[in-house]
């Protein structure tokens, strides 16, 4: 088993720029490195958002178009991490944000591994 866990959430002002972090752990850790890794996000009554892929060795990446040139994903296989940049530009971002793993880069659906998700509340 590989088990992912997001940190970094929390209340935060229109305009502060946020790093929110997913940490790979558990018996299967060995496993990450050779994922690709994903971002997304969920506000109630909505679908999940595709917001950010990066590929296994973080060489590569891709963007929602509505989020691109305000978010930057990277992946630190070292430290068996995930990293999401965000800017907040207004309220509107206020969602669970979640991180996923998988072997196909890039994936806007399909991810084996989520972590269980982080809180960010965007106020003005």
């Amino acid at each position: 088993q590989m088990y992912l866990i997001e940190s970094g959430g929390g209340s935060v002002q229109a305009g502060d720029s946020v790093t929110l972090s997913c940490m790979a752990s558990g018996p299967a850790v060995y496993r990450f490195r050779n994922l690709a890794g994903g971002w997304f996000r969920q506000t109630p009554g909505k679908v999940r958002e595709f917001l950010a892929a990066v590929s296994w060795d973080g060489s590569g990446t891709r963007y929602a178009d509505s989020v691109k040139g305000r978010l930057a994903v990277s992946k630190d296989n070292n430290q068996n991490m995930l990293t999401l940049q965000m800017n907040h530009d207004n309220t509107e971002n206020t969602a669970v944000y979640y991180c996923a793993a998988d072997s196909n880069y890039p994936s806007r659906d399909h991810y084996d591994y989520w972590g269980q998700g982080t809180q960010v509340t965007v106020a003005q």
